[in-house]
């Protein structure tokens, strides 16, 4: 999950990188690998090496603004691509947003759904018994792909900030390197222009004492 536009500093390039690796390092258990793109530069950049993985890429995604009709055109990509058979585990990498200053590369795992372990002290704690109406699987099929929506949009929250963080931090950057060479250049006009106007001036007046 990248941006579709530039000018943001090392924003898409840090998400690729960590695709890259995450790439090698599959491939090198002996795993097929495939990719859905998010984000023009990503699949700009990731279509050089990997072009046969791209299954998909969506590069219209949050030109005006993200919602969650987005995340649900993802949500569907991904599965349609499930329930055909095209993988068993999903991870998402993507940037989170942690400051203005900082994105933290992520990758995170969409499928199957983690579920997150209790402590040693709450394995053996008696657990409360409940009656589910419809039955667990019917309510499964539903709540699982919601879940999955939600973690997309999530996503693409933090992909959003972070890109537009990057993009403040990297033009303010650009700025003040450009003030910064405005004022040296200025500087070096000013002493050759002096120099100039010293070199007339001794010129003068050699000539006129010559006279």
């Amino acid at each position: 999950m990248t941006s579709n536009r530039g000018l943001c500093g090392a924003f898409n390039g840090s998400v690729v990188r960590e695709a890259r690796r995450t790439i090698r390092a599959l491939e090198a258990d002996g795993k097929q690998v495939k990719l859905l793109c998010v984000g023009r530069k990503g699949r700009d950049l990731l279509r050089r090496d990997h072009a046969k993985k791209i299954v998909r890429s969506f590069d219209d995604i949050g030109r005006q603004r993200i919602g969650f009709a987005d995340a649900d055109n993802v949500n569907r990509a991904i599965m349609e691509l499930f329930e055909t058979g095209a993988f068993d585990i999903c991870q998402i990498v993507f940037n989170r947003f942690k400051s203005v200053m900082a994105q933290i590369v992520t990758v995170k795992q969409l499928v199957p759904v983690e579920i997150e372990k209790g402590d040693a002290a709450n394995a053996n704690t008696p657990q409360a018994v409940y009656e589910f109406e419809p039955d667990e699987e019917q309510i499964l099929a539903q709540l699982l792909p919601h879940n999955l929506a939600m973690q997309v949009y999530g996503a693409l929250l933090e992909s959003a900030a972070g890109e537009q963080a990057a993009r403040m931090t990297a033009m303010d950057n650009a700025t003040r390197n450009a003030g910064d060479m405005i004022t040296r250049l200025t500087l070096n006009y000013n002493r050759s222009r002096q120099a100039y106007i010293t070199k007339e001036l001794i010129e003068i007046i050699s000539g006129a004492e010559a006279v």
